[in-house]
């Protein structure tokens, strides 16, 4: 306690520096990553994603983020044992901070699609191994993640490869691209708008105080998928032939169709990584902010500031704008070449995955669910269309997130712990 009386003012610059860092992280990984077949694909440009993801990930943040945080938010790990010495877990949570920002910010500079929530997994556990002992280590829930290692990228593969091929049926094997395109795009576009719609309502705006039944939330999905859609008709009406592009590239006209389709998963996509990532890529700083304003109470439940969630969307934007390009560069353009309606197939699949997956409580990964369903586009091409010396890399910076996240913890642990104590 006398730790924290003394240092407490300090620690809280720390975590807000440190918290800042790993947002910027998440932005340089994470939303990269999820804009990365919008800006790969050539459906928008670098800075209209910026733009979308400045007003899209904010308004996910704060519409439809976290609203309440416990002291532990993942439930990694359990503090019990460590109720008389609150500056334990304070040291855990910025060591898990720095380890995170660190991992994130390597990862980024290769280009590696990563989960960071793997990666703050991995911090937390690190701290927990040598800060507590091994027995604070939930570790039934590192089970999960391992699980999603491959039920991620499976479930994102298969819908989005299932979506490729709709679309050939429906689109481009037929003797009349372009008007059928015209025709089945709204129908597309109310399925983004009516999954999205449906993520987010199952997860409750709570900071609108709507707390909808099922029935209640397919009705209003119903109806802002059918917005949507006319919203998107509106567009792609607009669309012309262009006769000397489809000299070069039969589909070239066909494709114009979805690039204004991209426009909706992108700011989909913003929108459901504001409201599902944000919270928890801040639970640290948020933790170590808590424990501090209550005097040392480890086991206390507290509100979320809203300026921690702002931070953390500042952070994140930060992170799009001045390192995001690599990732999106992987993401977009080496795995396999997208073009408009493959970058719309697979951001609809990793879209409708999370639906599934929140609904069942299958441990997946958005980032794994992302990189899976652009793989599943590539295999509807056949093998030949996926670069597997790159999918390779990623798969082995998928398996050394939690090891990476948990040493490099361990590390910082000691290191903050001799400079303090």
């Amino acid at each position: 306690m006398e730790i924290i009386a003394s240092h407490g003012t300090i620690f809280v610059i720390l975590a807000v520096v440190f918290g800042l860092f790993m947002t910027w992280g998440i932005g340089a990984n994470d939303l990269a990553n999820a804009m990365g077949t919008s800006v790969g694909s050539g459906a928008i440009t670098i800075k209209r994603a910026i733009i979308i993801a400045i007003i899209f990930e904010f308004a996910g943040a704060v519409l439809a983020g976290g609203h309440v945080t416990g002291t532990i938010r993942s439930g990694i790990i359990d503090p019990a044992s460590i109720i008389n010495s609150p500056e334990i877990l304070v040291f855990g949570m910025l060591a898990s901070l720095l380890a995170t920002a660190f991992w994130l910010m390597i990862a980024s500079w290769k280009g590696w699609p990563v989960s960071t929530t793997h990666s703050i997994i991995g911090a937390l556990v690190g701290f927990a191994i040598v800060g507590i002992g091994p027995e604070a280590v939930k570790w039934g829930k590192i089970g999960s993640v391992v699980a999603s290692w491959v039920i991620s990228p499976i479930m994102g593969g298969t819908i989005s490869f299932l979506l490729v091929m709709s679309t050939r049926k429906l689109i481009f094997d037929t003797d009349q691209p372009l008007r059928n395109a015209k025709c089945y795009a709204p129908a597309y576009v109310f399925v983004v708008g009516f999954i999205i719609s449906l993520v987010t309502l199952f997860k409750g705006l709570t900071h609108l105080n709507m707390d909808l039944t099922i029935t209640q939330s397919f009705i209003v999905a119903i109806m802002f998928g059918l917005l949507t859609a006319f919203i998107g008709w509106l567009f792609i009406r607009r669309v012309k032939e262009d006769r000397a592009a489809d000299r070069d590239f039969h589909f070239a006209s066909a494709e114009k169709v979805f690039a204004p389709m991209m426009l909706f998963t992108a700011c989909a996509m913003a929108f459901a990584h504001g409201s599902n990532d944000v919270a928890n890529g801040i639970g640290p700083l948020a933790a170590v902010v808590s424990i501090i304003s209550s005097g040392g109470d480890v086991m206390q439940t507290s509100p979320l500031p809203l300026w921690i969630l702002l931070l953390g969307g500042g952070g994140i934007v930060l992170g799009l704008v001045t390192l995001g390009y690599r990732v999106m560069l992987t993401v977009g353009r080496k795995i396999t070449e997208l073009t408009p309606s493959r970058g719309f197939c697979a951001q609809l699949a990793a879209a409708a995955t999370v639906v599934i997956a929140s609904r069942t409580g299958l441990p997946v990964s958005t980032t794994h669910i992302l990189v899976g369903a652009v793989l599943g586009v590539g295999l509807a091409r056949g093998m030949g269309a996926i670069d597997l010396r790159v999918l390779l890399d990623i798969v082995i910076s998928w398996l050394v997130t939690l090891p990476a996240g948990a040493f490099m913890a361990m590390f910082f642990y000691f290191t903050l712990k001799g400079i303090f104590s």
